[in-house]
Protein backbone atom coordinates (compact mmCIF):
# COMPACT_ATOMS: atom_id res chain seq x y z
CA UNK A 1 0.00 0.00 0.00
CA UNK A 2 1.32 3.58 -1.12
CA UNK A 3 1.95 5.95 1.63
CA UNK A 4 -0.53 8.92 1.72
CA UNK A 5 1.32 12.13 1.04
CA UNK A 6 2.35 14.53 3.34
CA UNK A 7 2.32 18.15 3.09
CA UNK A 8 4.70 20.20 5.09
CA UNK A 9 5.46 24.77 4.37
CA UNK A 10 8.85 25.68 3.58
CA UNK A 11 9.39 27.39 7.05
CA UNK A 12 7.75 24.54 8.96
CA UNK A 13 10.72 22.34 7.39
CA UNK A 14 13.39 24.42 8.04
CA UNK A 15 12.46 24.99 11.56
CA UNK A 16 12.38 20.78 11.84
CA UNK A 17 15.12 20.57 9.98
CA UNK A 18 17.03 22.94 12.38
CA UNK A 19 15.09 21.22 15.40
CA UNK A 20 16.70 17.68 14.58
CA UNK A 21 20.25 19.06 13.62
CA UNK A 22 20.14 20.56 16.84
CA UNK A 23 18.92 17.85 19.30
CA UNK A 24 21.33 15.42 17.13
CA UNK A 25 24.21 17.76 18.04
CA UNK A 26 23.08 17.82 22.11
CA UNK A 27 22.06 14.58 22.69
CA UNK A 28 23.61 11.84 24.33
CA UNK A 29 22.49 9.23 22.43
CA UNK A 30 20.23 8.83 19.37
CA UNK A 31 16.32 8.73 19.93
CA UNK A 32 13.71 6.84 17.60
CA UNK A 33 11.54 9.70 17.35
CA UNK A 34 14.19 11.82 15.25
CA UNK A 35 14.51 9.28 13.04
CA UNK A 36 10.39 9.05 12.53
CA UNK A 37 10.71 12.54 12.51
CA UNK A 38 13.32 12.94 10.14
CA UNK A 39 11.49 9.96 7.60
CA UNK A 40 8.15 11.73 7.46
CA UNK A 41 10.04 15.15 6.63
CA UNK A 42 12.05 13.54 3.94
CA UNK A 43 8.97 12.01 2.17
CA UNK A 44 6.64 15.35 2.51
CA UNK A 45 5.57 17.74 -0.35
CA UNK A 46 7.13 21.17 0.95
CA UNK A 47 4.96 23.74 -0.30
CA UNK A 48 4.89 27.41 0.36
CA UNK A 49 2.74 28.81 3.82
CA UNK A 50 0.08 30.54 1.52
CA UNK A 51 -0.74 27.53 -0.41
CA UNK A 52 -0.55 24.64 2.05
CA UNK A 53 -4.67 23.35 1.85
CA UNK A 54 -6.17 24.75 4.28
CA UNK A 55 -6.95 21.18 6.40
CA UNK A 56 -3.65 20.09 6.80
CA UNK A 57 -2.07 19.86 10.47
CA UNK A 58 0.54 22.24 10.25
CA UNK A 59 2.61 23.48 13.62
CA UNK A 60 0.53 25.35 16.00
CA UNK A 61 -2.29 24.04 14.46
CA UNK A 62 -5.31 22.85 16.59
CA UNK A 63 -7.12 19.70 15.59
CA UNK A 64 -9.94 17.72 16.91
CA UNK A 65 -8.71 13.84 16.33
CA UNK A 66 -11.24 10.72 17.03
CA UNK A 67 -9.78 7.75 18.73
CA UNK A 68 -11.13 4.78 16.68
CA UNK A 69 -10.71 2.34 19.68
CA UNK A 70 -12.71 4.49 22.16
CA UNK A 71 -14.71 6.91 20.15
CA UNK A 72 -12.95 9.59 22.48
CA UNK A 73 -12.67 12.86 20.92
CA UNK A 74 -9.74 14.27 21.56
CA UNK A 75 -8.53 18.12 21.14
CA UNK A 76 -4.58 18.62 20.56
CA UNK A 77 -2.15 21.69 19.40
CA UNK A 78 0.91 20.80 17.48
CA UNK A 79 4.06 22.64 18.87
CA UNK A 80 7.64 22.78 18.85
CA UNK A 81 9.22 20.99 22.12
CA UNK A 82 9.95 23.84 24.54
CA UNK A 83 5.85 24.89 23.98
CA UNK A 84 4.60 21.48 25.02
CA UNK A 85 1.94 21.17 27.95
CA UNK A 86 0.36 17.65 27.85
CA UNK A 87 -2.27 19.40 30.93
CA UNK A 88 -2.78 21.92 27.97
CA UNK A 89 -3.22 19.69 25.25
CA UNK A 90 -0.25 20.94 23.78
CA UNK A 91 1.84 18.00 21.90
CA UNK A 92 5.87 18.20 20.96
CA UNK A 93 6.31 17.39 17.12
CA UNK A 94 8.77 14.99 18.64
CA UNK A 95 6.25 13.06 20.79
CA UNK A 96 5.59 9.94 18.32
CA UNK A 97 1.84 11.33 18.43
CA UNK A 98 3.13 14.70 17.21
CA UNK A 99 5.32 13.02 14.29
CA UNK A 100 2.38 11.11 13.06
CA UNK A 101 0.20 14.07 13.12
CA UNK A 102 2.62 17.02 11.04
CA UNK A 103 1.42 16.81 7.17
CA UNK A 104 -2.01 14.93 7.25
CA UNK A 105 -5.41 16.71 6.94
CA UNK A 106 -9.24 16.13 7.47
CA UNK A 107 -10.20 12.88 6.97
CA UNK A 108 -6.90 10.71 7.55
CA UNK A 109 -6.23 8.23 10.20
CA UNK A 110 -2.81 7.83 11.60
CA UNK A 111 -1.38 5.26 13.79
CA UNK A 112 1.78 5.05 15.91
CA UNK A 113 2.80 2.66 18.11
CA UNK A 114 2.54 2.62 21.87
CA UNK A 115 3.69 -0.10 24.80
CA UNK A 116 -0.26 -1.72 24.36
CA UNK A 117 0.13 -1.99 20.96
CA UNK A 118 -0.89 -0.07 18.19
CA UNK A 119 -3.08 3.81 18.39
CA UNK A 120 -5.15 4.87 15.65
CA UNK A 121 -6.92 8.68 15.15
CA UNK A 122 -8.84 9.83 12.92
CA UNK A 123 -8.51 13.58 11.92
CA UNK A 124 -11.83 14.88 12.43
CA UNK A 125 -10.93 18.57 11.81
CA UNK A 126 -8.30 20.70 11.63
CA UNK A 127 -9.81 24.13 14.57
CA UNK A 128 -7.01 26.28 13.60
CA UNK A 129 -4.18 26.58 10.82
CA UNK A 130 -1.61 29.18 11.79
CA UNK A 131 -1.48 29.59 7.65
CA UNK A 132 -5.50 29.68 7.32
CA UNK A 133 -5.58 32.33 9.70
CA UNK A 134 -2.83 34.24 7.81
CA UNK A 135 -0.23 33.97 10.37
CA UNK A 136 2.70 33.40 7.71
CA UNK A 137 5.77 34.93 10.61
CA UNK A 138 5.47 32.19 13.70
Amino acid sequence: MAQRVIYITRPDMDKLRKLIDGVRENAAKPTANLDSLERELNRAKVVASRKIPKDIITMNSVSRLQDLATGEELTYTLVFPAEADIENNKISILAPIGTALIGYGVGDTIEWSVPSGARRLKIQEVLYQPEAAGHFDR
